[in-house]
């Protein structure tokens, strides 16, 4: 209950601050129609209102089952090494300044570091209304073209990491999986160092058999919460393929994802030579050269865009 008063009321708020705006502009154009020195005072007023009107549309765009729910987000690296496991760091922490910037809560649920720099992999939720909705748009391979800072320093390294979200399934949706088709493995937690983390078996990955479908936790010291964790983690994935058979749109970017390197990318960030972040799918043309501040959690012109362009496609196909 108290989780759709906050959907309702995150549908309510954009709704009522465009009505004031306008109501506002309203008065303030009837007041320079009487003295023109009010006309210097709409222009700031204005864009105002054409601001809280894109988050009003934006808002409106996020009507998928599931787009008002919280997300669960998982960063793989892919071809690149090193330099890939420091790439899905970067990219778990530019989530992260996002997810603050717009008001979410992270909880993590599993992260497995690599030995020498980065993230061998790392799942986490971003619990709000609608943060499945605005992250959906991250689905797929991203693309960083750099200096390595673990090599000679001379050549280029192009790494890459795969992002997938899911989201969090309410609690009265009930995924059926049959006696016998989980597995269950645990293992130590923590990476180097940490003498209690290495030798407790507290880590908890559940396999389904019949798909392949896993997932793991391993951010708590009790092996009872990452078991509940990973069971919650593999029934979303497991509910996400079904919806896709439904629709007609199975995509493999699960553990069956394509292979995380050249071709598959959503979008590239380049920092050498020159510095550019530019979107790969087909019928969203967008970039900006201001990869710093996309990876301090400016994603938010081009989830955008997606957005528009997935409403545009689905107008579209509905004529």
């Amino acid at each position: 209950m108290i989780g759709q008063l906050k959907v309702f009321n995150s549908l309510l708020k954009p709704y009522e601050e465009l009505t004031a705006a306008a109501t506002e502009l309203k008065a303030m154009a009837e007041l320079a129609e009487e003295d023109e020195s009010f006309e210097a005072e709409m222009a700031p007023a204005l864009d105002a209102a054409e601001r809280k009107y894109e988050a009003f549309e934006l808002q409106a765009m996020m009507s998928g089952k599931h787009d008002a729910a919280s997300a669960v987000v998982s960063i793989k690296p892919g071809a690149g090494g090193t330099d890939a496991c420091d790439w899905a760091e970067i990219l778990y922490r530019a989530y992260a300044r996002w997810a603050n910037r717009h008001g979410f809560t992270l909880e993590d649920v599993d992260e497995e570091p690599n030995l020498e720099a980065g993230l061998q992999s790392v799942s986490f939720k971003v619990v709000g209304p609608y943060a499945y909705g605005y992250l959906q748009s991250e689905i797929g391979v991203h693309r960083l073209v750099r200096m390595s800072p673990f090599g000679s320093g001379d050549t280029r390294q192009t790494s890459f990491a795969a992002v997938d979200v899911l989201p969090e399934l309410p609690d009265d949706i009930e995924i059926v999986i049959k006696d016998g088709d989980l597995e269950w493995q645990h293992f130590s937690t923590g990476g180097p160092g940490g003498q209690h983390q290495n030798k407790t078996q507290s880590g908890a990955r559940c396999i389904h058999k019949p798909t392949g479908v896993r997932a793991e936790s391993r951010v708590d010291k009790s092996q009872h919460k990452n078991k509940d964790n990973a069971l919650k983690l593999l029934k979303a994935r497991l509910y996400a393929i079904e919806e896709q058979k439904r629709m007609g749109d199975v995509v493999k970017h699960y553990d069956a994802k394509g292979e995380i390197a050249f071709g598959s990318q959503i979008r590239s960030y380049v920092m050498q030579p020159y510095t550019l972040v530019r979107e790969e799918r087909d019928g969203i043309d967008l970039k900006t050269p201001a990869i710093a501040e996309v990876l301090d959690g400016g994603f938010d012109p081009f989830m955008h865009a997606f957005l528009r362009h997935k409403t545009a496609k689905q107008n579209k196909q509905k004529k």
